[in-house]
């Protein structure tokens, strides 16, 4: 967003509050820029996009005025050692409410608990705790962390993670929000606070916020503001690599992809000599990691008896942090087609099945944490979630966009055997982090030219 679109947005909220917030992001994005400074254009690029839109129904709130004395605090967290299994736990169950019999998925858990963390800062009573049992973790673990995942993430000249959270909210009479929801959102996810009419220049800015943050990688997300939208939560994640090995020509070659009715389908392999394997009771699979080592693609094939559907029912968080986090080392020949695959869901069913129920419900969702609105009570009406991958001889490059809308390291055994993992079928794939070993990407492959 250019900066007087920004101060166009800006130019209804309280002053000083503006001056605090942006001091606090000024202080975070000296810090981020030391560490991204330098990074070369690369093949592997990943974005996440998570928008959050609050609306209300006809259950009259009264409103009150929150903008003024907000102060963002410095935020001091501990380190919580279940965090990485229980964010691979929501990883593997929001794929396997995704997924799509027959179909090509990709979700991007990261972004996705972001965005309903910030939204869970805003909920109450039952709504807050059906919210926490699906995510896994209190509000107050949640915030710390992800504020500890987010300051702790590697950067180097060829591989990055960026996020970036912002809040968007409807200068109304009718809207009053909550201070306190605000600020621990500044300060827990450096969200940007932007307040605005909500018509089309704001539609405008908050695209062009969206294209700045994911590098123009999603020029667009929204097509209209709604009536009763009140609110927007968004959180941009852009991802950047290249191959720890590059393929060469001569490792590139036609192969075929036996589809789960055992037809087959035309597909480029690359060819490449592994070194980490990893095995589960289902499935086996690699991991091949990007340059500097710090972030990896992994791949689970299941054993031919088994479907790609079979496998992901069988994913635990658990099981699955414990495979990433103890490969074996060893030859591992390995091929990966080529493919670039789009995906697009509405989550609402999903978190309902996950056990998020009364957020969709306007009669029974209590966000009155968040705020209040004359209009009506604030409750979720829909989840967008879009994403985007392409895989290819010097890395990957894959971009992720969710929509939530609220209406009225451990010790590596060593085999002497050699390894085939080749992905000619349908297989499980991930975008991981090596610190943590939690996927920020991960879905199913079931057709390369679908």
């Amino acid at each position: 967003m250019k900066q007087e679109q920004m101060q166009d947005a800006l130019s209804l909220i309280d002053d000083k509050y503006i001056n605090e917030v942006e001091k606090l992001r000024t202080n975070k994005k000296k810090k981020r820029n030391l560490l991204t400074k330098g990074i070369a254009v690369a093949a592997c690029f990943c974005i996440a996009f998570t928008a959050v839109i609050f609306a209300y129904n006809h259950n009259a709130v009264k409103a009150e005025d929150v903008m003024s004395g907000i102060v963002p605090n410095v935020i001091e967290t501990e380190d919580l050692r279940d965090g990485n299994i229980i964010a691979a736990d929501f990883a593997v169950k929001l794929l396997n409410a995704s997924a799509k019999e027959g179909e090509n998925t990709l979700v991007s858990p990261l972004s996705v608990l972001c965005a309903l963390s910030m939204t869970l800062n805003g909920a109450e009573g039952e709504t807050k705790a059906q919210m926490e049992a699906v995510l896994g973790m209190s509000a107050e673990e949640l915030n710390g962390h992800i504020y500890n995942y987010i300051n702790s993430l590697p950067q180097g000249e060829k591989y990055k993670l960026n996020i970036a959270n912002s809040i968007w909210f409807k200068d109304s009479p009718s809207l009053a929000v909550n201070r306190d929801f605000l600020q621990t959102n500044a300060d827990y996810y450096g969200a940007s606070i932007y307040k605005a009419p909500f018509d089309k220049e704001t539609l405008k800015d908050i695209n062009n916020w969206i294209e700045e943050k994911t590098d123009g990688m999603i020029p667009k997300i929204l097509d209209e503001i709604s009536e009763e939208a009140i609110m927007y939560l968004v959180n941009a994640l852009a991802f950047e690599a290249e191959w720890q090995e590059v393929y060469f020509e001569h490792q590139v070659s036609e192969g075929k992809f036996t589809l789960e009715d055992k037809s087959t389908v035309n597909a480029e392999f690359m060819y490449s000599d592994e070194r980490l394997y990893i095995e589960t009771e289902n499935a086996s699979g690699f991991i091949k990691r990007y340059n500097g080592g710090k972030y990896a693609f992994a791949a689970l094939l299941p054993n031919e008896d088994i479907t790609v559907s079979q496998l992901i029912d069988t994913l635990k968080g658990d099981e699955l942090n414990e495979t990433l986090s103890n490969p074996k080392l060893c030859a591992v020949k390995a091929k990966i087609p080529k493919f670039e695959t789009e995906f697009s869901i509405e989550l609402s069913e999903a978190l309902r099945s996950m056990g998020i129920n009364d957020a969709f419900d306007g009669g029974l969702a209590d966000f009155s944490k968040l705020g209040t609105s004359t209009n009506g009570n604030i409750y979720i009406s829909r989840v967008l979630h879009k994403t985007f991958i392409s895989v290819g001889e010097k890395g990957t490059k894959a971009g992720a966009a969710t929509v939530v809308e609220m209406d009225t390291e451990g010790c590596i055994e060593i085999l002497d055997s050699v390894k085939e993992v080749y992905l000619d079928r349908p297989f499980v794939y991930m975008l991981i982090d090596c610190e943590t070993n939690t996927p920020f990407f991960i879905g199913a492959m079931m057709n390369p030219n679908a």
